[in-house]
């Protein structure tokens, strides 16, 4: 590299967006990831040894893909090719291929090719890889926001070792905008701002684990605000809310209005308002509540309040919370609001709840009274001896596939713990046990 380019490339890195000045260069720079990239883990230790082999980085944008890539590109030895599947074509990937032949041939160094968006490749361009990541012509390294599982070959995933990038925490992201602001090297230290505490814990909290859109907004804050009396840039709440396009909303997730806004929302589904269950659920997703906590409540809901009045409810709640993590916001909104929706507008129920309540103050009550010896298990030897089992009736065989017999303990009998109402389906299921007796009895 002579002079020129040395100087070009240091003037480019100085003129390059914030986010990529302030993108790691080691292992030790990166900031989240533990799970993947702890010291005791196998893509750290590849990594170090140089030893990396295909491998398919998925997890949501910002979270250190394209960076882990990077620092992959300054560890190894191997020839290092990148590449956009949004922009690149066949003919790309063939000029990739024909260079890293000739890099082996004459070098004999191995070529990493990375690719950007890898879902983003039709089935015919990912297929075009295979036998060059099979023969190892060039190793892969696919980085996606989409499912692999979904969106990429399978005879790719086959070859390569899928690795979940996760939401970088809060604490990790507070730490990297601090470094953003003051250092004065590889960040905008050389501006002299300031930036108050209020809007780091709001900027690292509404970015979602996503550090690149949290470094934009530092950014832009400081190349617009104007110099305070003090001759300092500030950083404040206000100047925070303005760069990222959002208002901060008041939801600390370990505070009051934290505990507030989720009774709100539950009150709201079982009160079957669905217009006030649909605006707490936007407010907690707004202020980056997490989409699994919220299913987990809708699924409660749906049991709780719900119930048998209609057992579709806790189906819709447990199909949405499964959904939720399989997908991830944004998309995950729609099916929160389908489940909240659904839950809230369903005829209300709480027998089943009151029904446990009973039963377990019974337990607690009473202890554990003797089992009818007609129910208790007659399927070992010496049980008749005991008289387990005798005079046991097979509903089977009787009408309607019922008979009447004593299941509680003797010492409970009459009592009555689950009680359906008249809403929805539990009418049904009232109506069914009614008839059921009353034919019993006139049989």
């Amino acid at each position: 590299m002579d002079l020129f380019e040395y100087m070009r490339n240091t003037n480019r890195e100085k003129e390059a967006p914030l986010a990529a000045r302030m993108r790691p260069r080691t292992l030790d720079e990166v900031v989240g990831q533990e799970h993947i990239i702890g010291k005791d883990k196998l893509l750290y230790r590849a990594i170090k040894a140089d030893k990396i082999s295909s491998v398919i980085f998925y997890g949501p944008p910002g979270t250190g893909k394209t960076t882990l890539a990077k620092v992959i590109a300054n560890t190894t030895s191997a020839e290092f090719t990148q590449i956009n599947a949004t922009v690149a074509g066949k003919k790309d990937m063939e000029d990739v291929v024909a260079k890293a032949k000739d890099v082996q041939g004459m070098y004999g160094k191995r070529t990493i090719l990375f690719i950007d968006e890898i879902h983003r490749f039709n089935k015919s361009q990912q297929d075009y890889l295979l036998p060059f990541v099979e023969d190892g012509t060039v190793i892969l390294i696919g980085a996606t926001t989409e499912n692999p599982y979904f969106e990429v070959n399978g005879a790719l995933i086959s070859r390569s070792i899928i690795f979940e990038l996760k939401p970088i925490p809060k604490e990790a992201v507070k730490e990297l905008l601090k470094k953003a602001v003051y250092d004065e090297e590889r960040g905008m230290g050389s501006y002299r701002a300031e930036i108050d505490e209020e809007a780091l814990d709001f900027l690292a909290d509404i970015s979602g684990g996503d550090a690149r859109h949290a470094l934009n907004a530092i950014e832009l804050g400081i190349m617009t605000t104007e110099r305070s009396t003090d001759g300092k840039i500030h950083i404040t709440l206000e100047v925070a809310q303005e760069c990222i396009q959002k208002r901060a909303v008041q939801y600390d997730k370990n505070g009051d209005n934290h505990y507030d806004t989720i009774s709100a929302f539950i009150k709201s589904m079982r009160g079957s308002d669905p217009d006030a269950a649909v605006y707490y659920l936007a407010r907690m997703l707004y202020a980056g509540e997490s989409v699994t906590f919220i299913a987990r409540r809708i699924m409660i809901c749906a049991s709780e309040d719900v119930g048998n009045a209609d057992p579709q409810a806790i189906v819709v709640a447990t199909n949405a919370s499964l959904a939720v993590e399989r997908i991830g916001m944004p998309e995950a909104q729609i099916i929160l609001a389908q489940a909240a929706a659904y839950v809230a507008c369903a005829p209300k129920s709480n027998a089943s709840c009151v029904a446990i309540e009973r039963a377990m103050a019974e337990v607690e009550r009473s202890g554990n009274l003797p089992i009818p010896t007609h129910l208790q298990d007659a399927h070992y030897k010496g049980a008749a001896k005991l008289g387990h089992g005798i005079g046991y009736k097979y509903a089977h065989d009787y009408p309607n596939h019922y008979v009447e017999q004593q299941y509680l303990p003797y010492e409970l009998k009459g009592n009555e713990f689950y009680e359906p109402t008249g809403n929805g389906y539990e009418q049904k299921i009232r109506e069914h046990i009614s008839r059921l007796k009353k034919e019993a009895k006139h049989e």
